[in-house]
Formats: structure tokens, C-alpha cells, sequence
């Protein structure tokens, strides 16, 4: 399948890495993805989303249009990455080979499977059907103004893929041992209860909220949300952090708050969580605030998942295992538009410092995604979007 034209993925992966691009990302890293695909026939739009505090935010829709009544197959991903911090043996932005490892902030998460998105799309023709890059510039981030927007401008230009593919980094040994079909959904709740401040020695004077928001985390710390289904885990609640700010050791103080972060399998909805935290908060007099970031998802297991896996042995020898672990991503979005599946590197150096991609992995990579693309474009099964 290589092509000696098909452009290097390493050279695609150190152009990336190069743009310093701290979320959220805006300019030089765009221009350079755009540059890579303008050539390969894609057409791009770039937007600047939303306002502060969450934006603005630079996305990237990009789509070769193949001949009418064939398949759309998408690619997604994000070009913003965490801060680098410090400690790095070369500098973070310039991307260096040592050894048989490509090093730089994205090179795992996740410039390096864009770049190898680009040269599997170089290598397939057009005649084979629709592909897409939706990249946004906020995934990182708050993403309010990111993927969402970006499926926005999908809907106005009704721009629907049949498969979207994820560049997450899922891998965990080796690459090729893991794909997610699936998402836990995320809910942060800040929780506040109120008193009355006074001196210590006169607690009749005054009202101690602590007692009463303990009462409420003990009462929540209890809960058992549920014991997992066929593919998710058991739902769980963790209390994340406990803020009196008293200074004073013979202060009662006015308020006591907390915070607690529930990640929760297909059993339950945002909604529902929150009201029940809610509920319970306010019996002990207390108030609730839930932020819902992501709702569950699955992929069901079928056609989809058999191709990426068939795609991922070739290339590996490996059977992936099908996972909804881990933390959210922009498929908790995109599964509203197509069914969506995850795969990428591995996962062990995302977020730290000396960042890397081994590169008979990006190699490898490049050939999964174009054998997954070449297949789905091939499907003929109908595909049912989650409108949850």
C-alpha cells in the first residue's frame, strides 16, 4: 500500500509538534495541517469559535469528496496539548529523534495520529468515497466551543459521516491491544452548605455548617451507584475536594463546600445523578451544583469494531480488546453524529514530560487507519447515530 509520494508521517508528526500549541490551540498549527491537506484535495474551512472565558477557539473541518452515493468516512482528533512544564530532556516544541522514538509535547497526544490521518488519506484515492478531518483547537480544555461547534458547522453544511475514528491514544503495552467503543459519562458537582458564624464558645450563637456537609458526604461517599453492565465498570462517586477556608481556630465559620466527581456507565444520565445528588444535599440543608460534561456512550460491537480489529491484527498481530475505560474525549460528542470508535499509540508518556511515539508504531498507525478507512468506505451496512 505505500506510495513513495504518500508524504512521511514523521515529517508530518514533526511539523505539528513544532507549533507550539498549548490549549487552545490557534494558528501556526492549523496552517500547517492545512497545508498538508489542501494538497491531497481537501477542502478546509477554519472557524474561530465562541467567547470568553471558554474561547475563542480555532477548528478545522476539512472534507474530499468522493463520487455521489459512496461512503463517508471521517477522521477526529484535536491539535491543542497540555502545558509541557518543565524537566524535559530537549526542548518540547522541537520535535528530536532519539533512538527509535519520536519526543515533543503531542507526539502521543496527539499530533502523531494526525499526521498519520493525513498520509493513510494521501494514500487512498478519491473514487474510494468521502473522507473528513474534524480537529479542533480545544479538547484539553473546557472544548465547549471545540468539537460542539465544529458539529454546528457539520449540521449547516449537512456534513454527515457514516464512521468517525478517534485518534486518542488508547494502546497500553503494545499498540494495537486496545480500542475504546465506549465512554463513562462525567458530572462535577459542587456542593455548599451555609451556617452562621460565631465564637467556638458560644456554638448557641452561632450555626456550624461542617457537621451537616460531613453528614452529606458520608450519606453520598455511601451511595452504590450500581455493580457495571456487559461493558462498562460500576459507576462511581468520588469526593474530589472539602473547603472551609477558616483561618481562625475559634471561629465556627459561615459555610463549609465540596466537591464531588461521578463518572458513570449507560445505567444512568447526568440528569439523573444530579438530581439525586441534589436531593440529598438539600435534605441536609445544603445547596448542589452539577456541571454534566459528558453523557455515557457505547459503540455496540459489529461491523464497525470487527474492521478496525481486523485492520489492527494485520498490522500487529494483536486482538484489541474492546474498552470503555479511561477518562472522556470528544467521542462523547461525535457519537451524536455517527457511531464512533478510539484508537491510538500508547498511551504511557501522554501528559508527562519527554513525550514520545515509538516510530515503527506511527509507521503501523498509518497503515491501520488507511486498511479502517478502505474498509468502512467498502461498507455497505446502514449506521444508527446516538442521539443521547
Amino acid at each position: 500500500m505505500t506510495d513513495s509520494a504518500t508524504p512521511s508521517p514523521l515529517e508530518l508528526a514533526s511539523r505539528l509538534i513544532a507549533c507550539p500549541s498549548v490549549t487552545p490551540a490557534r494558528g501556526a498549527v492549523f496552517d500547517a495541517l492545512e497545508a498538508m491537506l489542501k494538497p491531497l484535495g481537501f477542502n478546509v474551512l477554519r472557524t474561530i469559535d465562541g467567547d470568553a472565558p471558554s474561547g475563542p477557539v480555532e477548528n478545522l473541518l476539512a472534507v474530499r469528496p468522493g463520487p455521489e452515493g459512496t461512503r463517508h468516512f471521517a477522521f477526529a482528533g484535536h491539535l491543542d496539548v497540555v502545558p509541557a512544564g518543565d524537566g524535559w530532556t530537549s526542548d518540547p516544541f522541537m520535535p528530536e529523534v532519539r533512538g527509535e522514538m519520536l519526543h515533543g509535547r503531542g507526539a502521543v497526544d496527539m499530533k502523531s495520529q494526525i499526521a498519520a490521518m493525513v498520509a493513510a488519506a494521501a494514500r487512498i484515492p478519491a473514487e474510494a468515497g468521502t473522507i473528513s478531518f474534524i480537529i479542533t483547537g480545544d479538547e484539553e480544555g473546557p472544548a465547549r466551543f471545540g468539537t460542539l461547534a465544529l458539529m454546528e458547522h457539520m449540521a449547516a453544511r449537512d456534513i454527515v459521516p457514516d464512521l468517525c475514528l478517534v485518534g486518542e491514544p488508547t494502546s497500553v503495552a503494545r499498540l494495537g491491544d486496545m480500542m475504546k467503543i465506549g465512554r463513562r459519562g462525567s458530572v462535577n458537582i459542587w456542593l455548599e452548605v451555609h451556617g452562621n458564624e460565631g465564637h467556638v464558645a458560644y456554638p448557641h450563637l452561632a450555626d456550624n455548617p461542617i457537621p451537616r456537609l460531613v453528614a452529606m458526604l458520608a450519606e453520598l461517599d455511601a451511595l452504590e451507584l450500581d455493580d457495571g453492565t456487559d461493558w462498562f465498570q460500576p459507576s462511581n462517586l468520588e469526593i474530589t475536594d472539602l473547603e472551609v477556608g477558616n483561618p481562625a481556630t475559634n471561629v465556627i465559620p459561615a459555610a463549609a463546600r465540596a466537591r464531588l466527581s461521578i463518572r458513570f456507565n449507560d445505567l444512568h444520565t447526568g440528569a439523573q445523578l444530579s438530581a439525586r445528588v441534589t436531593e440529598i444535599a438539600e435534605r441536609h440543608g445544603g445547596t448542589a451544583h452539577p456541571v454534566i460534561s459528558g453523557e455515557p456512550f457505547l459503540t455496540e460491537p459489529g461491523a464497525f469494531s470487527a474492521l478496525l480489529a481486523e485492520a489492527i491484527r494485520a498490522e500487529t498481530g494483536l486482538e484489541p480488546e474492546l474498552s470503555t475505560g479511561g477518562g472522556t474525549s470528544d467521542a462523547r460528542f461525535l457519537k451524536s453524529v455517527c457511531p464512533v470508535i478510539e484508537f491510538g499509540p500508547c498511551n504511557a508518556t501522554m501528559h508527562k514530560r519527554d513525550e514520545a511515539i515509538a516510530l515503527p508504531d506511527l509507521d503501523a498507525l498509518v497503515r491501520i487507519y488507511e486498511r479502517a478507512a478502505r474498509a468502512a468506505l467498502a461498507l455497505q451496512e446502514s449506521f444508527a447515530r446516538d442521539p443521547r
